[in-house]
């Protein structure tokens, strides 16, 4: 939230000076055509603001951390990308729509690639058990159910990737609306990390107990305050837009 604060300006007035604004279609609605020239690309801010804490407070050992660094960042370039052959080079369309959907399903493989096969991942507690739950999930707060997905597992993580991060850049159409929900999720996750990584917590709810999952309070936390601090610039009227940049890597 604090270095939302402190950077946030800064990159609106870098933006601005560098016309980074966004461009309005001329056949849409007088409420949007009054935003022409609001600067855009600063999801960078969110980015900023959630990559820095993160690096100081979280373990970066953690192989959790280590994977939402990589996913945040990857899906950061897809949309920067984006924004910048929008803004920049001033391609209507910006990032044509297949290549995006192809850095999703490239980043959708590599996690579920590396949650199914690697140990770290798979060798999970469930109450006083112990599981090695390659192609497994669990349904929350039931006990001891496990869904197997089998090889469908991969897919189905490219599939919940991909959704998520487009769901987060289609509701990025309303002044404050996305920035508002990612920050309600935030805090949702942050307690669900917080829960599968406590062995006590977890089995008196019933959760998966996920060694080293509760460094991820951290990275929710880094996100909750990122986005109530972006949230400030961004309700209407907003005074930045978050563009691509933010919006999928959110997701």
């Amino acid at each position: 939230l604090l270095v939302t604060f402190i950077i946030g300006p800064r990159i609106i007035r870098w933006l601005e000076k560098m016309q980074l604004t966004e461009t309005i279609r001329e056949d849409t609605p007088d409420a949007h055509q009054r935003k022409k020239g609001t600067p855009t690309m600063g999801g960078i801010i969110v980015l900023y603001a959630v990559i820095v804490p993160v690096l100081l407070f979280a373990r970066l050992d953690n192989h959790y951390i280590q994977l939402m660094i990589g996913a945040t960042l990857w899906m950061g370039a897809v949309g920067f990308l984006d924004d910048y052959l929008k803004v920049v080079k001033k391609y209507p369309k910006g990032l044509v729509g297949r290549y995006k959907l192809i850095g999703q399903v490239l980043l959708g493989l590599v996690v579920g690639t590396v949650v199914t096969f690697s140990s770290k991942y798979t060798q999970v507690q469930l109450g006083d058990t112990q599981l090695d739950v390659h192609w497994h999930t669990s349904l929350p707060f039931f006990k001891n159910l496990l869904v197997n997905f089998g090889w469908f597992y991969i897919p189905m993580v490219i599939v919940v990737i991909t959704g998520t991060s487009n769901a987060v850049n289609l509701t990025d159409g309303l002044d404050g609306l996305a920035i508002g929900l990612v920050g309600v999720a935030a805090l949702a996750w942050g307690g669900m990390s917080y829960v599968t990584g406590r062995v006590d917590f977890s089995g008196f709810l019933q959760v998966l107990y996920l060694p080293g999952a509760g460094e991820l309070t951290v990275f929710c936390a880094a996100l909750l305050g990122a986005s109530l601090g972006f949230l400030w610039f961004n309700s209407h009227p907003a005074t930045v837009f978050m563009g691509d940049t933010g919006a999928l890597a959110l997701g």
